[in-house]
């Protein structure tokens, strides 16, 4: 039902339906509503325009999902790290910020195929030649910043131990400006959103790219299956599917892809890539 048809009183649409059959009018169906959650703080998968306007790749896509499943988008825009306790609580139906398949999410969420392979890295200071480990940066007052509710927390504290001292943000912006005022000084966040948002603008040429790419979801998934997708709840598996065979038919047809590259020029999946390759523009 839409969000119209829901605030008219029963009797109201009794009414307006009893007269559309007295002439002979067939009353259209009403889409039904999908309630969806994204964060609207992770350039250029997902921001607010300078119309108030939810954009970016992922709201986009899951605009596309939703007229594949002939349904409506209604977006809820919290923190990233509100969206899986509200998923859970039931506030909205579908996750569609990416999210890294946990062990742990997995007994609580049923994940889609994978929307994005953006693996984490850490940004450091360019002129930083330590090697990213609990010896290397042991003794150099380095202040580690991470976004609050990310899968790589934890990731991050079992790797570099108390070598470091962690702060929590909101949203990437957050601590890119507090990477550039010295409040921090490194982060681990993921790749593709570091090099668009941070390292290819004017505030990140002090900083670099360490070497390597961490993978931070559950260790049995094949490599070449690694990647971010989006949540239903544990109770939603006929959801599931059909959110699922949309976001496959998007892929599979390049509208993901065309959708992609209106916010980035860097392909962010294999098929993404391979759908690409194809496009003249």
């Amino acid at each position: 039902m839409t969000r119209f048809a829901r605030t008219l009183p029963a009797r109201i649409l009794a009414r307006l339906a009893a007269l559309a059959v007295a002439a002979g009018v067939a009353l259209p169906a009403a889409a039904e509503t999908l309630r969806v959650g994204n964060e609207g703080t992770y350039p250029p998968f997902s921001m607010v325009d300078a119309d108030g306007k939810l954009v970016g790749i992922e709201p986009d896509l899951a605009r596309a999902m939703c007229e594949r499943m002939k349904m409506e988008c209604e977006f809820e825009v919290m923190t990233f790290k509100a969206l899986v306790p509200s998923l859970l609580q039931g506030k909205f139906d579908v996750l569609v910020s990416q999210l890294t398949p946990t062990a742990e999410r997995k007994e609580k969420m049923l994940f889609t195929t994978r929307v994005v392979a953006n693996p984490m890295v850490f940004v450091v200071p360019a002129a930083l030649d330590a090697p990213i480990t609990r010896e290397g940066l042991a003794g150099k007052g380095m202040k580690l910043a991470l976004q609050s509710g990310g899968a790589h927390i934890q990731y991050a504290k079992d790797m570099l131990g108390d070598s470091v001292e962690y702060v929590l943000y909101d949203n990437p912006d957050q601590f890119h400006l507090d990477m550039v005022s010295g409040r921090v000084n490194m982060s681990f966040e993921a790749k593709l959103n570091s090099q668009v948002d941070f390292l290819s603008k004017d505030p990140g040429k002090g900083f670099k790219m360490a070497p390597g790419e961490y993978w931070v979801g559950e260790a049995s998934v094949p490599e070449d299956e690694r990647g971010l997708g989006w949540a239903v709840r544990k109770d939603s598996p006929e959801l599931l599917e059909k959110v699922d065979a949309a976001l496959k038919s998007l892929i599979a047809d390049c509208t993901y892809t065309r959708i992609r590259k209106k916010y980035l020029d860097i392909s962010t999946l294999p098929e993404d890539e391979a759908c690409a390759a194809t496009m003249t523009n």
